[in-house]
């Protein structure tokens, strides 16, 4: 008998708890549609459910704030590892799995990835020192509210898959471009920056299990094939950067290219059909169509084998 696939909520967030996984996968999705997970990501979700995993979808929460959202994550990381622990000890289910570290994986897509890379940051013992040396002005309370512990949080050896990823600025946020310089101006807009992240990505000695999909026809994160297309294109194509950058480190980045859209990931299940709510993209598509899912699980299980080789 298949597991039933429903989300129950914990904490601040979505969770459907196998009876027997194989591991936990820690969901955060894109602006607007990552608000609303269990809906506009059902079938992506639930596939990797009947694959064996344990699903906790983490709600987008809309801010310029990066920062202070990523420390909140790594709380709620924390707070959930327990409580996942005792609904599924009064169920009757497999248990010990939430406990061991390793077996957790962060999946992102579009902004959701920006979370995911500053949560792998903020994991390296060295955070303080490259968070001085790139960014301007960084809260210093914010440092204060993620090691008020003895224990800090951290994602530390656990894999990362981001999908179509949109490593967020103010005008990525704000469509209308001078609104968004006045926001820099006035000191409200995105933290950290585009600029800032990269370079906290780039003097990071982490993201070594890192797997990249990306999508040949996105022209928000950008793709692969952005490498021919004009230097404004290329400055501007997160995908193109992440994937120069992340080859450079000691373990290489995994990475496929599929055909499709940004919002390639969306959808809810009409018999066999994925209807993806976006009339802007293609709407509905055939399910023996869909790459994204088996991608998604084939890249799952390199990591897991990159995981036990470091």
């Amino acid at each position: 008998m298949n597991p039933t696939f429903r989300f129950c909520p914990l904490s601040f967030s979505w969770v459907a708890i196998h009876p027997d996984p194989k591991g936990v996968i820690q969901f955060i999705g894109g602006a607007f549609f990552g608000t609303f997970p269990t809906i506009f990501y059902r079938y992506f979700l639930q596939t990797l459910f009947e694959e064996g995993y344990t699903i906790i979808a983490l709600p987008f929460r809309f801010s310029f704030r990066h920062w202070s959202i990523a420390i909140e994550l790594l709380k709620e990381h924390e707070v959930l590892r327990h409580e996942i622990t005792e609904v599924a000890k009064s169920r009757g289910y497999q248990s010990s799995i939430y406990q061991q570290r390793k077996k957790y994986f962060w999946l992102g897509h579009s902004l959701g990835c920006k979370y995911i890379s500053l949560l792998e940051f903020l994991s390296s013992q060295k955070w303080q020192d490259t968070v001085n040396y790139c960014v301007k002005k960084f809260d210093n309370q914010l440092t204060i509210n993620l090691t008020a512990n003895s224990d800090s949080p951290s994602i530390f050896d656990q894999p990362s898959l981001l999908i179509a990823p949109d490593i967020s600025d103010t005008e990525s946020a704000i469509p209308v471009k001078f609104i968004a310089q006045i926001l820099d101006l006035l000191g409200l807009g995105v933290k950290p920056t585009r600029k800032e992240t990269q370079c906290l990505i780039e003097r990071s000695n982490l993201f070594n299990l890192t797997a990249l999909i990306s999508f040949d026809k996105d022209t928000l994160a950008g793709s692969k094939t952005d490498a021919h297309k004009s230097l404004k294109i290329q400055a501007e194509s997160d995908v193109l950067w992440l994937i120069k950058e992340l080859q450079k480190k000691p373990v290489p980045l995994l990475h496929q290219e599929l055909e499709g859209k940004h919002l390639e990931p969306l959808g809810i299940r009409v018999q066999n059909y994925i209807v993806d709510l976006n009339p802007f993209d293609k709407f509905i598509k055939s399910i023996k169509d869909r790459q994204i899912e088996s991608a998604t699980i084939h890249f799952l299980d390199e990591l897991v084998k990159r995981q036990s080789g470091i």
